[in-house]
């Protein structure tokens, strides 16, 4: 069987079976007889999530549409589906999804059972939406869960890792169809953070992009707005000359802090207005590694300054910006930001050029800080981690083990993580 990669190529398995059933009859009666099986989206995933050497499947042809219910605002939708089909075949029906992040090809298990999230200080991930679930459980059964339905399963499933069964169908709450205004500005990176708490107070959606060695960032705010019209630009910022700084920081690595002093500075401006599932999402095509942590408010930027501070310091190439957005806390048992609410900073590396040892420094900064790693992001968090900053996770694996006994959805992996010590070393 051919290997498969996830999107960054970092994580390489050798599945003994790939499938793309149908039916979700087909669908039960081959999770019931395989012995191990892990799904897989689009492969956007940093984490070895997917990894199996067993059988891989994909929902990409599983048979299912859109069931409305117009009074609640609720939608059922096929797990498999990609947001970015998700979201278009919504807007013909006048709706869309309450918040999204920058990309879209993920399938909707998979941004849901990973925490995915867009930026808001109101508004919470994507799992936040999940109103209930149709899974496969290990044994073929299908089964249906909700807060009044199941409700321990329900809970475990908001954000599952696809450790408790392969979901066909979530029901998500949409919204009314609605444009968004966005608007780039650069602006100095002190007085940036000296306004953030006024910034993330006056905007629906606002982030920021800061190369490490840079003195300007890159804000965008989004905000509901009237219509103006076809949207002509389809995404935030062209790649091309950012492109080409990246080959050159791989090939000179030295040149990294001069090249990203050059790419952004005062007077960037921009201003589009579209389609809600057309603002959010961009084109990004330049592959990279990945590591995002969730931190308590308050820490968010103290360490961003700690991470910026200690990559100056040591001349460290790290090519790509930081990401720095904010989610709202939520209730869900092994959600990063069920502490209350949350500031969120993505590291990034250029695929080309080392990330490895440049991470772990960092993470144990952003540890420090009080940090939970997104957990599709690069992270080596081990079980005693899990168990110390998930309150929950212990009711989590009582409902695993309760669902799937045998460890059938478990990998390597995730069976250090979750599993019964026996079941991780047989994963």
């Amino acid at each position: 069987m051919a290997e498969w990669r996830n999107w960054s190529g970092s994580v390489v398995a050798s599945p003994q079976r790939r499938a793309r059933p149908r039916t979700e009859a087909e669908l039960a009666a081959l999770v019931a007889r395989a012995g191990k099986v892990r799904v897989v989206g689009a492969g956007h995933s940093f984490m070895p999530l997917c990894e199996t050497d067993g059988t891989l499947i994909s929902l990409a042809d599983l048979e299912g549409e859109l069931a409305m219910d117009a009074e609640t605002n609720r939608v059922w939708a096929p797990a498999g589906w990609s947001l970015s089909h998700l979201t278009e075949v919504l807007w013909t029906k006048g709706y869309a999804l309450i918040n999204q992040g920058d990309v879209n090809p993920q399938s909707l298990a998979g941004a849901v059972s990973t925490g995915t999230h867009g930026t808001g200080a109101g508004l919470g991930s994507l799992s936040t939406a999940a109103r209930a679930f149709r899974l496969v459980l290990a044994d073929g059964e299908v089964v249906t869960c909700s807060a009044s339905e199941r409700p321990d399963l329900f809970e475990a499933q908001r954000l599952s890792l696809g450790l408790l069964g392969v979901a066909t169908r979530i029901q998500m709450d949409v919204l009314p169809a609605y444009h968004l205004e966005e608007r780039i500005v650069s602006i100095r990176l002190d007085d940036l953070m000296a306004q953030w708490d006024d910034l993330a107070a006056a905007h629906r959606h606002v982030e920021f992009f800061v190369f490490p060695y840079g003195d300007y960032a890159i804000l965008k705010t989004l905000n509901p707005a009237p219509a103006e019209g076809e949207l002509r630009v389809l995404t935030d910022m062209d790649e091309k000359n950012f492109r080409r700084v990246c080959d050159l920081c791989a090939a000179l690595p030295f040149l990294t802090p001069a090249l990203q002093r050059m790419l952004v500075g005062p007077g960037l401006k921009s201003r589009r207005v579209g389609p809600s599932f057309q603002i959010f999402p961009s084109e990004r095509t330049i592959r990279f590694e990945e590591m995002e942590y969730e931190l308590p408010r308050a820490q968010g930027l103290p360490a961003l300054r700690a991470v910026i501070a200690l990559i100056r310091k040591r001349r460290l190439p790290v090519a790509f910006p930081f990401e720095f957005r904010l989610a709202a806390g939520d209730d869900i048992w092994l959600s990063p930001f069920n502490a209350g609410p949350g500031a969120s900073v993505s590291m990034h590396q250029y695929a080309k050029m080392p990330w490895r040892a440049y991470f772990a420094e960092a993470e144990a900064i952003f540890r420090a800080h009080g940090g939970r790693p997104h957990w599709a992001k690069r992270h080596t968090l081990t079980r005693a981690d899990v168990e110390t900053l998930y309150p929950m996770a212990g009711r989590f694996s009582d409902v695993r083990a309760a669902v799937d006994p045998g460890g059938k959805f478990l990998n390597a992996h995730l069976g250090d993580l979750f599993g019964a010590p026996s079941l991780a070393k047989a994963a």
